[in-house]
């Protein structure tokens, strides 16, 4: 291969390799934006049921072990973790959480943004600075412990605050791809083809 070929197969190769993380970044975006639909829908039966039906507190410890049985490959359905979809419900039940921007987020960004910030305002605010600066949950969790929407918000100063990484580079997106959570949640693949996705992804 001379020179002038392999500078050329070198750019080639470059392009596709970017095409190919957008292209990954956008499959994870869609499989986590089905996944936390979910969860606010396991979510909302759950609320519904125990105001219609009676279901007591002891509800959510029985459908983590039934779930858990049905769907033994994910690892969504633990006691806690249902706790933290009824209280996702809950803090989105007037909304289409499908065209949330909270949708776009991996689950435990939710989790964090619900336990640590109690002012919906503010949580929009963190929700909306994640996804531009692809913050990943230890970087969101120092931003909200640093007060961060304080310092920005209330002091107005939020346009020097634009500076981001390219979506297929940031953190958030490495953390997207790499989620257990939705390689468990993607169960419609059979062993095989989910060990390869899970090595691709993890590699």
């Amino acid at each position: 291969m001379n020179t002038f070929v392999e500078k050329s197969y070198i750019t080639i190769l470059e392009i596709l390799k970017e095409k190919i993380r957008t292209a990954q970044v956008k499959a994870s975006l869609s499989v986590n934006s089905e996944m936390i639909c979910l969860y606010w829908e396991i979510g909302k039966s759950i609320v519904e049921n125990q105001s219609k039906q009676g279901w007591g507190a002891k509800v959510i410890n029985k459908l983590s072990k039934d779930l858990q049985r049905a769907f033994p490959n994910m690892k969504g359905f633990s006691y806690r973790n249902i706790k933290c979809m009824k209280q996702f419900y809950q803090e989105y039940k007037d909304v289409i959480i499908g065209q949330q921007a909270a949708a776009q987020l991996p689950w435990w960004h939710n989790i964090i943004l619900l336990s640590k910030v109690k002012s919906k305002e503010e949580r929009n605010w963190y929700v909306k600075q994640t996804i531009e600066n692809g913050w990943s949950r230890n970087i969101l969790i120092m931003q909200i412990e640093s007060g961060l929407y304080h310092r920005q918000v209330l002091e107005d100063k939020t346009t020097n605050f634009k500076r981001t990484l390219p979506k297929s580079q940031s953190d958030l997106a490495e953390q997207m791809i790499k989620d257990p959570y939705k390689l468990d949640f993607l169960t419609i693949y059979n062993k095989a083809e989910e060990k390869e996705i899970e090595n691709r992804f993890l590699s």
